[in-house]
């Protein structure tokens, strides 16, 4: 039988754990807590929140960072958290990968286009007239114009200038 060696890239998982949430990943010691309750992992074919971890455990995470990758199924219901005995937080590792693909421009199409509404709205789904017309006859009030100014402040592509 032949034995199969892995190799930890420690340059990787560095970059990971400089992520915010994905600092605690190296305590990770794969039991599969975090899949008992994950309904990601039972109704997506593919996605095992272990698997993940693993991954990202020995650095070998390049795969999570496409914009087909498995990490997007993730619907952040935190129950991976609650459930991890060595406080991982495995659903905020898997955000941290988000994160990076994010910082890559690798994140699907419609996570661009979400992304991209909430910068420029502050509403995160498309407003239409359709919308406040509903509203008004549910006896709410019209959505309000949201002042995205210190939202875009935010959001700005990092310089030397604004890195301090």
């Amino acid at each position: 039988m032949k034995e199969s060696k892995i190799e930890v890239n420690f340059d990787k998982k560095r970059e990971l754990e400089q992520v915010l949430g994905a600092d605690q990943v190296s305590y990770c010691y794969q039991c599969g807590a975090c899949v008992g309750d994950c309904p990601s992992a039972r109704f997506y074919e593919g996605f095992n929140p272990r698997e993940i971890m693993l991954k990202a455990l020995i650095g070998d995470f390049d795969e999570f960072l496409e914009p087909d990758s498995i990490i997007w199924k993730c619907s952040n219901c935190y129950n991976c958290y609650e459930r991890c005995p060595q406080d991982v937080r495995p659903v905020e590792v898997i955000i941290a990968l988000k994160n990076l693909a994010s910082q890559n421009k690798t994140s699907p199409k419609e996570i661009l286009e979400i992304t991209k509404r909430i910068k420029e709205t502050g509403y995160s789904v498309p407003l239409v007239s359709t919308t406040n017309r509903m509203r008004e006859e549910m006896g709410l009030p019209p959505l309000k114009k949201i002042d995205t100014s210190e939202l875009q402040e935010i959001l700005k592509p990092e310089t030397k200038a604004n890195k301090k």
